[in-house]
Order: C-alpha cells, then structure tokens, then sequence
C-alpha cells in the first residue's frame, strides 16, 4: 500500500536583488557600452544630466573673446583658450578690412551668401580626399583610354567582376551577361578587355590565378631573376609557398642561392594588389586605466575620458522635493534610480581602479622589465587583495584595457595559471612565449630551429614545455614554422 507523507526542508539560497543584478552586469561592460547604456538611462531619467563634450549637430555655437578670456580661467578650458586664440586674430583682421571698405557682414550659417540666398558653396568637408576603392580605381583608367560602346562595356564588366583581391573568379559568360552587349562577345574581345585591365595598375589586377598575377608583376624584379622566377610560378608554386627552396634547387638544377634569390624577389611582390584600396578595418580601444613612470615609480591613474559626466540634476531634484506628493511614485522611483547610478558610477571607477593598482603591484616586474618577467596570477589573489569576490574581478578585467609605455594591454592578459620549472619553481606562459621569441630571434638563419628544438633548449633552461605546446605557442606569436624560416647565405653552394 502506497503512503504519502510531507516534509518540509529548511534551505539558505543567495539571490541577488534586480538592482544588484544590474550593476554587476554593467560591470563587465566596455567603456563604450557603459556610457552608451548611461546615454539610455539619461534619456529617460529627467534627474540625471549626462554632459556632452561635443557640440551636437546643428546646434549654433557663439565664440567671442569675452567669453574665450573668462573660459581660460579654468584648468579645463585652458587648452582650449590657446586653440582659440586665432580666431579672436582673425576678428581684429576682419575688422580693419571693414574700416577700408570691406564688407565683413559674412552670415555664419553654411551654403549661404553674404545676400542670405541659399547658393552652392564648397565647404571644407568638400576639400577632404575621399577613399577610393579598386573599382573606381579601374574604371577611371578605362575612361581614359578610346574603346569604342562594346569594348568598354566589356572592360567594365571585367572590372565589376573582380574580387577584393582584384582576381577574376568568374566565368566569361556571367561576364558578358553583367555587360549588357546587344550580340555575344568571341573569345578574342573577351580576352581583349582582360588584357587591357592586366595593364592597369595595380600590377597583377585581373589575373585569375596567383602565379598569374605575380608573373604581371615580373617588370618589378631584376631581369636576371626572372627565367628562374617563371620556372618555380609554372611548376613549383607550393615548394614556393613552402619554402622549400633545397628541393627547388634539386629539380630546377640551380644552386641554392641562386633559388632563393629568385623566392626572395618573388616573395616581394604583392599576391593580393586589390587589397591595397580595401577600407581598412580599424578597431580603436579606449583605455580604461593609464600606467605611467612617475617620479621612479609607477603609477595607476583611471582615464578621465572613459568616465561618463553624469550628475543629478539638483534644480529638478529641489523642486521635487519641496512639491512632492503621494501620486508623484514614478518621479520618486526616478530620483531614487538617479541617486543610485552615480553611486555606481563611482563604485565602477574605484573597482576598476583598485583592480589595476593591485595588478600593477603583482607584476611590478612586468613592468620593469617586459615579458619575460611576467608572474603566474591567479583572480582569488586579486580578488583577495582588493576585498571584492572573485568574479567581480573577472567582470573587471573582461573589456578592460591598460595603456603603458610598452602598448595596450587587457586586464586578463596579466593572469595566467603557473606552469612548473625544473627546479621547483613557477612560471608564466607570457614569459616562457617571450623566451621562445628571444631564441627565435637569435637562431641561425640557415639552419632555424624545430619546435623539437626549442622545447629541448627551453628545457635546458629549466622551463619544461611538451612540443605541442611549443607550436601553440609559436603559432600564437605568429612565427612561421623552420622551414618556412629557412633563408641562405650566399656561399651556400
């Protein structure tokens, strides 16, 4: 027979309040994304102000010299009072042209005339060098040539049918359907305009193949090197990739200088010439900490400029109070919310900043001495020292960047787990990367080293490194492999 009985258990659960949830979230955000979610928070919060440093759009800006001289009472404007000085020259000069006759009623409103008509005017934005991309490149040269309709509907479909490398992948019959020709192009007029687009520049553009495209490039290497460059493009374009330049010389019959004079030439040429008038794809970081020598010691300061001008709008908060009612319960959640986000604006600021003064004292050697002085670190000994859990150091290292003399750094890159030393000690995979590059860069051209051989000679100096890791870490220093490493003296026979 089935029984049923209850029991009734006494448990202890952490759960973090939906504010506190909040505020760790907007810990581990970037920079950016924090003063881009605070922007939000303004925009909906009538107590919170968020100061802009920049003029918005449209918005009409005054400059006088009274108004520049009691600017440049403050620290803050003081540079802007020196960048502004010539504008207050330039009204003096106006003004003495106005005295000989010189009209100086200029309207200050852009694409307008002294008569206030709205005339076509360049403006300085219309001065600035636009990018130009490989396309446009291209097809400026083809309008300077005399093609007849045909041809040169047939040049500009060759050059719309390019790839970002400036290759021609694509058949000639899309070709001929992107140009729009009236009756069907032979194969002469198709070769015709590929050649002609061969000719432009960058050298190389239009080829379909990459020893084509070096082999246009042959005029831009010395003329001796040239029959042997032809013979490895046609039949040993992966030794060359390969860089195996001894079985080069085996089959080609040429010594092995001579062999990797020729790869060196070719090696100089550009395999991808489109890519030059690619955008560039920048990614700018704004630091979050800067780390300075000051005085013989170094020293954490936070960036002034990632920290959000926010302020509680006093004017809004006083009258508030001096009225407030019971059915104002939303304006009041509001001055709370208001009260609380520059608390933790503040709080963001000094974790950050204790985070980073307690790195800087871990691995002072860093520091001092680069890389290879870099410790093991682990979150809890971080976290120890500033007095905060261990994940809120791991939300404060995540999208935070460090500038120093020695270049931008993540907060993560200086924790890593210790890795065992011969003699009993340990040591971090940074400083052992950088002893890998020191010996790397003081190898025998002719004769590299294997990851064989640098996890023996790693070994030898009491840092034991299985050859897997080795090529992990090479791989991760961006170090090609010995073989591809391998250059030859010119007595090697």
């Amino acid at each position: 027979m089935n029984s049923q009985s209850l029991r009734f258990d006494t448990r202890l659960n952490q759960a973090m309040a939906p504010r506190l949830q909040y505020a760790v979230r907007l810990l581990q955000l970037s920079a950016l994304d924090y003063e881009q979610e605070l922007q939000e928070l303004a925009a909906k919060n009538p107590f919170l102000e968020l100061d802009d440093p920049l003029p918005q759009a449209g918005a009409t800006v005054n400059v006088d010299a009274e108004s520049l001289s009691q600017a440049s009472t403050t620290d803050d404007d003081r540079l802007s009072a020196h960048e502004d000085a010539p504008f207050e020259a330039l009204g003096n000069e106006a003004e003495m042209e106005g005295a000989d006759g010189f009209d100086t009623n200029w309207s200050l409103e852009p694409g307008s005339s002294r008569d206030g008509a709205k005339e076509s005017q360049v403006s300085a934005l219309d001065m600035v060098a636009s990018d130009t991309d490989l396309r446009q490149h291209l097809r400026g040269q083809a309008n300077l040539l005399r093609l007849s309709a045909r041809d040169h509907a047939l040049v500009c479909a060759v050059i719309e049918s390019l790839d970002d490398d400036g290759y021609l992948r694509v058949a000639a019959e899309d070709i001929e359907a992107l140009a729009g020709l009236d009756s069907p192009a032979d194969p002469a007029e198709m070769g015709t305009a590929v050649r002609l687009v061969q000719s432009f520049d960058p050298a190389g553009v239009g080829a379909r193949t990459v020893a084509e495209c070096l082999l246009l490039q042959f005029e831009n290497i010395d003329a001796g090197l040239r029959p042997l460059g032809r013979a490895i493009l046609k039949d040993h374009i992966d030794a060359l990739a390969q860089r195996d330049v001894l079985g080069m010389a085996k089959l080609l019959g040429h010594p092995a200088q001579d062999v990797e004079a020729a790869c060196a030439a070719l090696r100089r040429l550009d395999p991808r010439p489109g890519l030059r008038f690619a955008s560039p794809d920048f990614h700018y970081v704004t630091p979050d900490v800067f780390v300075r020598k000051v005085r013989g010691k170094w020293v954490a300061q936070i960036n002034s400029a990632v920290v959000p001008k926010l302020s509680l709008n006093r004017s809004y908060a006083e009258l508030f109070q001096r009225h407030q009612t019971a059915a104002h319960d939303q304006m009041s959640s509001h001055l709370q919310e208001a009260r609380w986000t520059l608390r933790n604006v503040e709080q963001r600021c000094s974790t950050i900043l204790a985070v980073a003064q307690a790195i800087l004292r871990r691995q002072y050697g860093f520091f001092e001495h680069g890389p290879l002085a870099m410790k093991p670190l682990a979150l809890r000994d971080i976290a120890t020292e500033v007095g905060v859990h261990e994940s809120t150091v791991c939300r404060v290292t995540n999208n935070k960047y460090m500038s120093t003399p020695s270049g931008m750094f993540e907060l993560k890159q200086f924790f890593s787990r210790p890795m065992a030393m011969a003699g009993g000690g340990a040591c971090s995979p940074t400083a052992i990367r950088g002893v890998l590059k020191a010996l790397v860069d003081a190898e025998d051209a002719n004769a590299p080293l294997s990851d064989v051989d640098i996890a023996y000679r790693l070994e030898r100096q009491g840092l034991k490194v299985a050859r897997r890791t080795v090529t992990k870490y090479r791989q991760m220093l961006s170090i090609a492999p010995a073989d591809r490493r391998r250059t030859f003296a010119a007595s090697t026979s």
